[in-house]
């Protein structure tokens, strides 16, 4: 157990509880992250109220006992597990449920941070209401603050940063500080917004324990339709007449290359095929409109709605559509949320999550289908991403068979290729969404610049000092 003795570790289950302190092999499901990396904890500290996840933070920092916080670890760049050494605490916030209070008239729900997505999505729609990030994951709300999640319905709701109203949040200071920082209300300009600090920023600054977000009403009418543009060239054009012509009822423009496509069908039995009759297309888009009221005898049906639109676009230029298919929205979505699941069966995967202006997107797709064969010619990309707000999932699959496979710095050789053309080309960020983590980290360190470092690092010491050294990471 390395620096952490018995005696340390009773003091601990005197704080939380037996419920609260794992060792041993108890640990093994929170060293493992959901793609790849493996750790060794000392132990895992799994609080159940604000107040002991304090005195865990607390008693970790008094004893220079380094600090990794765990939300659902979904992540994908190491951003949850401890390394290898055995010095590290996990404290997982999984027991933090004690609170989950929907407030209706305000749109808003004050919960604590270890409740799942699903959960509070479930108790929301009692109310008619939910928490309009869409994934295919499902995380805890703590960590959708801490890494900022967008999802596929950015384009109409933004992302977690845009709904979250308030925080609490534990400071990695000796005494693990409980700071509440905002409220239920949607205007106060009182001073500083000090949440903003945390949402996005792994943990670094502290630790979530509480939040109060916002609530959308639940789409009643919805269309969705599958698009095969004729080239990449098309799709930055079909966005925008799309965006004109329907408005704020726009909810999703999500892109599908046919190699992603072909990943999710092939490893994924319970999807429905939308392209029986022909080969994969090179690129897809999956678009919806949504309405929040039900259906009005004086108004035009969404289906017609998206129709019309599509038929408008048809009609007025030959250039840009090569198919339009209409079907169950069920079905669709299903097939872009399969997608993740449908990449890492198809081989070694290396998955980066990058992000442009919404013009550059397309530009790099085409550049990387010459680029990344010549230098890598055993790799298959299988992206999809959020057009509508330039995010872009760049999954690389390498077969299992290569040698490649198994030779630990080709993914890192991968990595830098992509993210210095990403970077210093385009002007794009390293990570969109999935954040920094052990995976981006030398990223971090060569593509932020010093200011911006020193900065953060004085913001730091300002709300997390961590006086003995402690790092708190996620």
């Amino acid at each position: 157990m390395g620096k952490t003795n018995k005696a340390q570790i009773e003091q601990l289950r005197h704080l939380l509880g037996n419920d609260g302190v794992l060792t041993g092999n108890d640990c093994l499901p929170y060293e493992s992250g959901a793609r790849f990396d493996v750790g060794k904890a000392a132990f895992v500290l799994r609080p159940a109220t604000v107040s002991e996840l304090s005195a865990a933070v607390s008693f970790c920092v008094r004893n220079s006992i380094p600090i990794i916080p765990q939300s659902a670890n979904t992540g994908v760049v190491a951003g949850s597990t401890p390394d290898p050494s055995g010095t590290q605490a996990v404290i997982s916030l999984e027991r933090l449920r004690n609170r989950l209070e929907i407030d209706a008239e305000n749109r808003s729900v004050h919960l604590d941070a270890g409740y799942r997505l699903s959960e509070l999505n479930a108790r929301s729609e009692q109310h008619g209401l939910f928490f309009p990030i869409d994934l295919g994951a499902d995380p805890l709300v703590g960590g959708m603050i801490a890494t900022n999640t967008g999802g596929a319905r950015f384009i109409r709701y933004g992302d977690v940063r845009r709904n979250t109203l308030g925080l609490t949040v534990v400071f990695a200071d000796e005494k693990g500080s409980v700071v509440k920082l905002g409220s239920s209300l949607r205007k106060s300009n009182v001073g500083v917004d000090w949440k903003q600090l945390f949402i996005g920023t792994c943990g670094v600054f502290g630790i979530v324990a509480e939040c109060v977000l916002n609530l959308e009403p639940v789409p009643q009418q919805v269309a969705t339709a599958l698009l095969v543009p004729k080239s990449l060239d098309a799709v930055l054009p079909l966005l925008d007449l799309v965006e004109r012509r329907a408005g704020p009822s726009l909810s999703a423009f999500e892109g599908m290359s046919g190699n992603a496509i072909a990943a999710a069908l092939a490893h994924v039995p319970r999807l429905k095929n939308p392209f029986p009759q022909r080969e994969y297309p090179e690129y897809a888009i999956l678009v919806e409109i949504s309405r929040s009221w039900e259906a009005q005898q004086s108004e035009i049906l969404i289906d017609e709605q998206l129709q019309t639109i599509l038929s408008e676009i048809w009609d007025g230029n030959d250039e840009l559509l090569e198919d339009v298919l209409v079907g169950p929205s069920d079905e669709l979505w299903a097939l872009r949320h399969a997608i993740s699941e449908g990449v890492k069966a198809a081989g070694k995967l290396v998955a980066l999550d990058i992000a442009f202006k919404r013009g550059d997107v397309m530009r790099f797709l085409k550049r990387m289908r010459t680029d990344l064969p010549a230098a890598f010619p055993d790799v298959r990309i299988c992206e999809f991403g959020h057009i509508g707000d330039g995010g872009v999932h760049f999954n690389l699959v390498v077969d299992r068979d290569s040698a490649n496979a198994a030779d630990p710095d080709y993914e890192g050789r991968i990595r830098s290729l992509v993210y210095n053309i990403v970077v210093n080309e385009y002007g794009g960020s390293f990570s969109a969404e999935h954040n920094i983590g052990r995976k981006n980290q030398v990223y971090y360190d060569r593509f932020t610049d010093e200011t911006s470092k020193r900065l953060s690092a004085a913001l730091k010491n300002s709300t997390s000092p961590s006086p003995l050294g402690v790092p708190v990471l996620w």
